[in-house]
């Protein structure tokens, strides 16, 4: 797996709104964004997106590892990112793009504070602190990029190819 340390996010994972399978003429859309309230309902619609846009791009295979990678990088915006906003509702920025054998699954936030990755040889039995584990497992790579002027983007790249 990989460091934690900061990288910046390779160029074509650069999110651009699009809609799910084509834009109407031939051209194959190339990912997808969703803004979502830091909410019960909020993390219910980052699940469906998921799951919906995976679909599209025939890599339904994929679904449980990207929604639980996206699921856990949402949680820990949130945890980080709601106490650090203003007050009024908080949003995070969600996307997926698929390229060369890989899906970039990509989480927004407003803080500037780089993710905390504690690998620890204590038994996983915490309630807090493994989220960034399980990304590290799950992903071929992982890692985050600052949103200048103020915010960041944490990223982590899964294969295409099914599981053995």
């Amino acid at each position: 797996m990989s460091s934690p340390a900061h990288r910046t996010l390779p160029p074509r994972s650069e999110l651009a709104p699009t809609t799910g399978g084509t834009d109407g003429g031939d051209r194959r859309v190339t990912s997808a964004v969703l803004r979502v309230a830091c909410s019960a309902e909020g993390f219910a619609r980052a699940r469906a997106f998921a799951r919906d846009t995976l679909h599209g791009w025939a890599l339904d295979h994929r679904c449980d590892d990207a929604v639980l990678v996206l699921t856990e990088l949402a949680a820990n915006a949130v945890a980080h990112a709601v106490p650090a906003a203003a007050a009024g509702t908080v949003e995070v920025g969600l996307g997926l793009a698929p390229d060369r054998g890989r899906v970039t699954l990509t989480v927004s936030d407003l803080t500037d504070a780089a993710p905390v990755f504690a690998p620890s040889g204590r038994p996983v039995l915490r309630e807090h602190g493994r989220g960034l584990c399980i990304v590290d497992a799950l992903a071929e790579d992982w890692g985050w990029t600052p949103r200048p002027p103020v915010g960041k983007t944490v990223w982590a790249q899964l294969s295409t190819r099914p599981r053995n």
